[in-house]
C-alpha cells in the first residue's frame, strides 16, 4: 500500500509539472493549494505573441463572389399546334332514288365529273312505254278540247262538257310529267362537280334506294377540322390565318384561314372545335389526310431568367437581383420552363442582372463582386459578364 501510494503521489507530482494546464484544472476543482504547487505559466515578452491591432480572428466580412446572367423577354402562348384531319369542301355520296338493275355505267372510277354527267343507266324500258301511253293521252285529250270548243261556238255542245273535256286534257298532262319524272329517276346523274370515287356497282347489279354507288369529291380546297384549347377560344376568328404541314409531304407549307368556329366548349374534352379552308389547285390533298396546323398569336411577354437563378425556400421561388452592387430578393411565379430558361411572373425588366453562380454566400442586402470585374465595378479586359454581349 505504500509504494501504491508513493506511485500515485509520482504520478499526479510528474503530470501537475509537465501537463501545460494542470494549474487550471486544480483551480477550477477548488484545489487551489494544490494549485500552488504547479510551475506559473511563461509570460510573453512584451511585444511577442500579440497581434496587432485591427487583426483578430476574422477579418471582417467580405463581399460575396458571384455570377450573373442579364433578364431578357420572352414570349408564351404565341403559337398554336394541333392535329387536324382533311376533308373534301364538298362531298356526296351518290344513290338511286328508284330500285332497279344497272343496264349502263358510262363513267370510270377516279375520274373527274361535272355536275349532270351522267353517272350510271338503269333499265328503263318500263317508263319509256309509260311515257309514250302518257302522250298519247295528252294528244287525245287536246283534240278533244279542241272539238268540243268548236261545238259549243255553234251551240252544238254544252259549256259543262267543253269544261270537262279541259279537265281531262290538264289530267293526261300531269299523267304525262309524272311518267317523264320516273323515266328520268332512271339515270343517275352527279349532283356535284369534282372526283369520283371507286363505284360500288357493276352494269347488272340490283340496287335500291339504300345502296350506295360511289362519292364524289371536290377537292378544290380542303377543310381542316382541329380541336384547340380553351384557353385559345378567345383568339379563334373566322379568317384568321393558319399554316398546315401534311404528315405525309414533310417540308411543303400550306397556307389558308379558319372558317368555321363552332358555338361552344366541349365539356368533356375542354376544346373547341375549328376549321380551316386550305386551297388545293393542284389536287395534291386529300380528304383523310392528317395535318399539323399552325396559329399564331400576339402573345403573352414575361421576363425570361436562367434556370440557375430560380432559388427555392420555403415561401416559394425567388431570385437575387443586383442592384448598386448589393443583393436583393425578387420573389417570382413561373409561368413556362424552357431547355435554356425560365419565364417567370416577376418585377424584372430586361437588361437586370440576376446571380446564376454563388447564391450560396449572397445575402439580402449584403454586398456583392461580380466575377470578372475590378473594384470599380468595370468589366476587367478580356473577360464579360455571363448573359451580357462580349
Amino acid at each position: 500500500m505504500l509504494v501504491s501510494l508513493l506511485l500515485l503521489v509520482a504520478a499526479f507530482a510528474a503530470w501537475s509539472w509537465l501537463y501545460p494546464g494542470a494549474r487550471d484544472v486544480l483551480a477550477r476543482s477548488g484545489l487551489d493549494s494544490l494549485a500552488l504547487l504547479t510551475p506559473q505559466p511563461a509570460q510573453p515578452e512584451a511585444g511577442q505573441g500579440q497581434r496587432p491591432a485591427g487583426q483578430g480572428r476574422s477579418r471582417g466580412r467580405r463581399d460575396a463572389l458571384v455570377v450573373v446572367a442579364a433578364v431578357s423577354e420572352g414570349l408564351v402562348n404565341d403559337r398554336l399546334t394541333a392535329i387536324g384531319t382533311g376533308q373534301a369542301v364538298r362531298s356526296v355520296s351518290v344513290r338511286a332514288l328508284v330500285a332497279g338493275q344497272i343496264d349502263e355505267i358510262p363513267v370510270r372510277p377516279g375520274s373527274r365529273v361535272e355536275r349532270g354527267d351522267v353517272l350510271l343507266q338503269l333499265d328503263a324500258a318500263e317508263e319509256e312505254l309509260a311515257v309514250e301511253r302518257a302522250r298519247l293521252a295528252v294528244e287525245d285529250a287536246r283534240g278533244r278540247v279542241d272539238r268540243l270548243e268548236s261545238l259549243v261556238a255553234s251551240r252544238a255542245a254544252s259549256s259543262v262538257e267543253a269544261d270537262q273535256a279541259r279537265n281531262a286534257y290538264q289530267t293526261a298532262r300531269v299523267a304525262l310529267g309524272q311518267a317523264e319524272l320516273e323515266l328520268a329517276r332512271r339515270t343517275v346523274t352527279a349532283p356535284i362537280g369534282g372526283s369520283l370515287g371507286i363505284l360500288s356497282a357493276n352494269a347488272g347489279d340490283y340496287i335500291t334506294s339504300q345502296t350506295e354507288i360511289a362519292s364524289i369529291d371536290d377537292r378544290s380546297e380542303i377543310l381542316i377540322e382541329f380541336f384547340v384549347p380553351e384557353r385559345f377560344a378567345s383568339g379563334m376568328a373566322v379568317g384568321k390565318d393558319v399554316s398546315a404541314f401534311a404528315i405525309s409531304r414533310p417540308g411543303k407549307t400550306f397556307s389558308g384561314q379558319i372558317s368555321a368556329v363552332d358555338n361552344r366548349v366541349d365539356e368533356q374534352s375542354r376544346t373547341l372545335r375549328v376549321r380551316a379552308r386550305i386551297p388545293n389547285p393542284d389536287d395534291s390533298l386529300r380528304a383523310g389526310m392528317s395535318f399539323e396546323v399552325r396559329v399564331g398569336f400576339e402573345g403573352q411577354r414575361w421576363p425570361s431568367v436562367d434556370p440557375l437563378a430560380v432559388q427555392w425556400d420555403s415561401a416559394g421561388a425567388y431570385v437575387w437581383r443586383i442592384a448598386g452592387a448589393k443583393a436583393e430578393r425578387v420573389d417570382v411565379a413561373i409561368i413556362q420552363r424552357n431547355s435554356d430558361s425560365v419565364l417567370v411572373r416577376a418585377d424584372l425588366a430586361p437588361g437586370e442582372e440576376v446571380v446564376i453562380e454563388g447564391v450560396q454566400s449572397v445575402r439580402q442586402g449584403g454586398a456583392v463582386r461580380v466575377l470578372g470585374e475590378d473594384e470599380a465595378g468595370n468589366a476587367a479586359p478580356g473577360q464579360a459578364r455571363s448573359g451580357g454581349d462580349a
